[in-house]
């Protein structure tokens, strides 16, 4: 008779039923020797006798509260701890703690006695593959951890956390199996050991639990013949991680923020690729669970991370996707989940949190989009209800459209709307949010189907709208709205008066530097201010005209001043992030907007907005396309104002910084005339007397430093003053063949100062730019040797055209090669490309009037080839970085060996070693067309013998198909220069651009230019080799060995005319 029976048993006695539990206790005293025993197999066999004298019970709960009380379980936990992980031993004793776990309450108490043992065998269980009693071992950790958290000490929370961690990360590797109710309670021990007091001070322990996540994650998605139950627990899992880290006492925590993060990029790389795949396969509560998961990381809208993983679903079409977990499962639950996601998903994507009227509509929303779209196209002046359901269905249909989420067909939803408004005209509310996202998801509807079809749409809904949006205030920027709704409205002239409207709020916001970022549509929100500056520079709407008349009314009705700057300034930040908008402007008549702005000011106070007016005038020179201006007056009266206001300045270049940003505007007119435009302004400028007085001022200042130059730092500033001067100079060199073609006599500007025989033209002479060259910071060198490069270049052009001669004298000649020699190997090596280049001119000229006698014993130029001949006969050494640096050199090289009486030196330097070492370093990443014309220059100079030719003409040819391979053979356009020119305090900006400007335009820029892109100078080199194959072709005749080859004098000629 089992001892359960005798409760049931009426023949038994009192005393009979009192003395039967004495049994227990005499064979729990019996069973303590043999468990102290040190022979294991004795205790194996009481553990087994223990688990049957227990388990023949059919209820064992008295029989285990007893041996309990008599303290059983610590001799088991004390065997457990003596093992030494002996795998019978173990299991004897897991055996029977399993069986006295049923006593919950009593055993609980002993757990916590032998929990360090438990632990210890955890270590050893975890470690073996599906070990038999993997889930009691767990059980009992879970049970001591979720039952007295505050008994497990930090050492045991990241002792635990690291077994956990391994287990999983050899499960998902499939080095170990788990039993499917083991990974379950293993996610409830992590979730025990979180909630323990420990686990906060315990640093290290949130990096495993970080691994544990990911691992538990990975194991469900990837290991396909799980339970697919498992799913729900490592949501479970990561849910109440979450909550953990962003619980108020934690959500500040660097190691929780970690967490935190984790969870989230968890949950984006692998749980909601895998959700959106597969999400017909997971079952409804997994469905919630995980739902559950996004919509805590959403609720946390502050988090960054959050905005991240918000614009991640919505990426994914999450709204059409959350419909679509509907249709699987329509239950409340299911509703009730989804909606509420939406809401929170709106709320932190756009700033309104137009999330609440979801929520406040959620008994009401149906399950279906398609019904949603049937109570849009309902009257609800009379019902409330029906009401908000219709806002929140616009609030949905709208978020999910400006993210490019269509959750009805086009036609559909347009359809609805359109009844919406015409069923409701009496009730919609103008200053409501419903009008705008009513406003913004018809106007995209608009949009799109005039892109893909045409169809007909309600003459009077449209006229409603139009109506809602003139007759009553609104912001655009105040919603989010899709690029294309913004397209579309600048298109409609029916609003002008509205979006002028809208135009001020724009400026206004960025004026006090409230720049709204609500616009979607390339893939990401930008700002409302970038798009409108794009709008003006596509030039198919309104944007352009309305902003130019707005400033006209301004300037006409002489608004406050704040008004006006701030329209400027939205027009400065529009051509700076959109520069091809200046073409519109102008086109819409700019011009004349900033001529009337100007007349309003006093000549001696022309007020705040002025300065910002220079800015602005500044950048749309310096972005719009000459051929704009060309038929444009109103601008010259403008540069007529500016050239006056100079006028009455002490001086026109000084610190000031209006003066000095006129002068770079100047610089920019002069610029166009060269293209053909602002030809009549151009002509003023290279005329004022006042400018003329102005620079020479400036050159005498800098010129009476001499050495001190780079030095000076006086209260004039001289040297910002000539990085003003000398782009202003080069630009009216320019613009002087054309707007006075044929009035200047170039050999004027090298003589004495002060002497101009023909027009008082603003004016440098050659020798104060060598002074400058010679005596100036880097950038006045660079600048001056520009200057002296377009100066040299007039010369020669008269030279050639007139058939004169020189009429400087051999001394002042002499003193300029002195300097541009000295300079053929600066450093910067723009500056020495420009002296070289003038040092090749000067040759030619000499050897017209026979002046060459000197270079036979000029030391200087032979020092210069033999550097460049040496240097690039060396092994190894012409990589094209190198080449490049001798470039100037083989300019004045080239230019020596063009002379009829060449130096014989030449010959002696262009040895046949010489030659023949330049040509082995040849290859295809260096060779220029610098390099191309040394050769063809030494080929007609008869010092190339047939060999070199041979190998030269094979270099030249893998070179050419190398070039042809690459695709380099395009046109392509130079890509217009950014402008960042933002106040006329941005002196560096302005000269900057400026000089990049000059380098672009001028004689020497294909040679070094930084504005000269690969695939041009490799055009360039493929038109020297045609020109040396086509010499090469008209000699091979004459040469038959290899003696130096001989080219005609008559062939010399032709190449050179090409």
């Amino acid at each position: 008779m089992s001892l359960d029976e005798v409760d049931d048993d009426p023949m038994l006695t009192a005393e009979t039923v009192t003395a039967r539990p004495c049994l227990d206790v005499l064979f729990s005293e019996a069973i303590k020797g043999p468990l102290l025993s040190t022979d294991g197999e004795v205790q194996i066999k009481t553990l087994d006798l223990i688990f049957h004298y227990v388990s023949q019970e059919s209820i064992p709960s008295k029989q285990i509260e007893v041996l309990l009380e008599e303290n059983v379980a610590d001799y088991i936990f004390e065997i457990l701890r003596l093992s030494d992980c002996k795998n019978h031993v173990i299991n004897s004793c897991l055996r029977v703690l399993d069986l006295f776990s049923l006593a919950e309450h009593s055993f609980r108490k002993k757990l916590v006695i032998g929990f360090p043992s438990v632990t210890q065998v955890l270590h050893y269980v975890g470690e073996v593959p599906c070990h038999p009693f993997q889930i009691q071992t767990l059980k009992l950790v879970s049970s001591c951890v979720s039952d007295f958290p505050g008994i497990v000490s930090s050492s045991q929370v990241q002792e635990i956390s690291l077994i956990l961690k391994r287990m999983l990360e050899r499960y998902y590797s499939q080095e170990m199996g788990l039993f499917p109710d083991a990974f379950a309670i293993i996610c409830s021990v992590l979730v025990s050991l979180m909630k323990t007091p420990s686990f906060a001070e315990t640093p290290d322990v949130f990096k495993s639990m970080q691994e544990s996540l990911k691992h538990a994650v990975l194991v469900c998605l990837s290991i396909p013949e799980n339970d697919s139950t498992q799913i729900s627990h490592a949501v479970y899992l990561i849910n109440e991680v979450y909550a953990y880290c962003t619980s108020p006492t934690s959500i500040n925590n660097t190691s929780c923020i970690e967490l935190r993060h984790c969870v989230i990029d968890v949950c984006v790389s692998h749980l909601l690729p895998w959700f959106l795949s597969d999400v017909n396969e997971v079952n409804e509560e997994a469905t919630l669970g995980i739902m559950e998961t996004f919509h805590s990381i959403l609720l946390q809208n502050s988090d960054v991370k959050a905005m991240e993983f918000a614009e991640i679903l919505v990426s994914a079409d999450w709204f059409s996707f959350s419909f679509g977990c509907l249709g699987n499962f329509s239950t409340a639950t299911m509703k009730q989940r989804v909606y509420l996601m939406l809401s929170s998903l709106v709320d932190v994507l756009h700033r309104e949190k137009l999330g609440s009227h979801i929520r406040d509509a959620l008994s009401s929303l149906p399950s279906d989009p398609q019904d949603l779209l049937f109570l849009l196209g309902q009257d609800s002046s009379n019902n409330q209800e029906l009401a908000s359901c219709q806002f929140a269905a616009l609030v949905i249909f709208h978020t999910g459209w400006i993210h490019n989420d269509r959750l009805a067909d086009d036609k559909l939803v347009f359809a609805s709307l359109e009844k919406y408004i015409l069923v409701n005209r009496t009730s919609l509310i103008p200053d409501s949010p419903a009008m705008l996202q009513l406003v913004n998801l018809y106007s995209l509807c608009r949009s799109l189907q005039n892109q893909r079809y045409q169809i007909s749409y309600s003459l009077e809904a449209e006229r409603i709208v139009f109506h809602l949006l003139n007759e009553y205030e609104w912001d655009l920027g105040s919603c989010d709205i899709h690029l294309e709704s913004l397209k579309w409205l600048f298109q409609q002239e029916n609003i002008s008066k509205s979006l002028t409207y809208q135009i001020q709020k724009i400026a206004q916001n960025n004026l006090i530097g409230d720049e709204v970022h609500n616009v979607y549509g390339d893939g990401r929100q930008r700002s409302l201010t970038y798009w409108f500056a794009k709008l003006v520079s596509e030039g198919d709407n309104y944007a352009a005209t309305l902003l130019v008349n707005l400033l006209t009314q301004l300037a006409e009705k002489g608004e406050q001043e704040n008004d006006v700057v701030s329209i400027l300034v939205l027009m400065n930040m529009v051509v700076s992030k959109s520069p091809t908008a200046s073409n519109h402007l102008s086109i819409s008549g700019i011009g004349n907007a900033i001529y009337r702005l100007v007349c309003g000011f006093t000549d001696l106070s022309p007020g705040t907005s002025f300065a910002t007016l220079l800015v602005l005038i500044f950048n749309i020179l310096a972005s719009v396309q000459p051929g704009v201006l060309k038929n444009d007056e109103s601008w010259d009266a403008v540069f007529i104002k500016l050239l006056n206001y100079l006028s009455l300045r002490d001086t026109a270049i000084t610190q000031n910084h209006k003066n000095m940003m006129v002068i770079g505007i100047l610089c920019l007119v002069l610029y166009h005339s060269s293209h053909g435009a602002l030809l009549d302004s151009s002509r003023i400028i290279v005329v004022n007397s006042y400018l003329v007085s102005a620079i020479n001022n400036v050159v005498d200042v800098a010129y009476s430093r001499g050495p001190a130059l780079a030095q000076s730092q006086d209260e004039n500033n001289i040297e910002e003053a000539l990085a003003f001067t000398l782009p202003l100079y080069f630009f009216s060199l320019r613009s002087l063949q054309i707007v006075l073609a044929g009035a200047v006599d170039w050999q004027t500007f090298f003589g004495p100062s002060g002497n101009l025989e023909t027009l008082p033209v603003v004016c440098i002479h050659c020798h104060n730019l060598c002074r400058l060259m010679h005596f100036g910071t880097p950038q006045i060198k660079l600048m001056a040797s520009y200057c002296l490069l377009e100066l040299f270049t007039g010369l020669s052009q008269q030279i050639d055209i007139r058939k004169e001669q020189l009429r400087c004298s051999s001394s002042y000649l002499k003193a300029v090669k002195a300097v541009l020699s000295g300079l053929v190997f600066y450093d910067d090596i723009r500056v020495a490309i420009n002296s070289a280049l003038c040092l090749s001119m000067i040759l030619g000229w000499e050897e017209m009037e026979g002046r060459t006698e000197m270079l036979k014993t000029s030391s200087w130029y032979r020092f210069i080839t033999e550097e460049m001949s040496v240097s690039l006969a060396m092994p190894c050494s012409a990589s094209n970085t190198f080449v490049n640096h001798h470039k100037p050199a083989v300019y004045v090289t080239v230019a020596m060996l063009r002379l009829k009486n060449k130096p014989a030196w030449l010959r002696s330097v262009f040895d046949e070693s010489c030659i023949s070492s330049m040509i082995q370093n040849l290859n295809g990443t260096n060779i220029t067309s610098e390099i191309v014309i040394l050769f063809r220059e030494l080929m007609q100079a008869q010092l190339l013998n047939s060999d070199q030719v041979t190998k030269l003409d094979l270099v030249f040819l893998a070179s050419r198909k190398q070039i042809q391979r690459n695709g380099t053979l395009d046109e392509t356009a130079e890509e217009q220069m950014q402008l960042t020119v933002s106040s006329v305090h941005d002196h560096g900006e302005a000269c900057s651009y400026l000089v990049d400007l000059m380098v672009s335009n001028s004689l020497g820029q294909t040679s070094g230019g930084s504005e000269t892109t690969c695939r041009q100078k490799k055009k360039q080199v493929l038109v020297e080799m045609e020109q040396f194959s086509e010499l090469l072709s008209t000699r091979r005749e004459y040469v038959t060995d290899t003696r130096p080859c001989k080219v005609y004098t008559s062939h010399r000629k032709k190449i050179n005319a090409k």
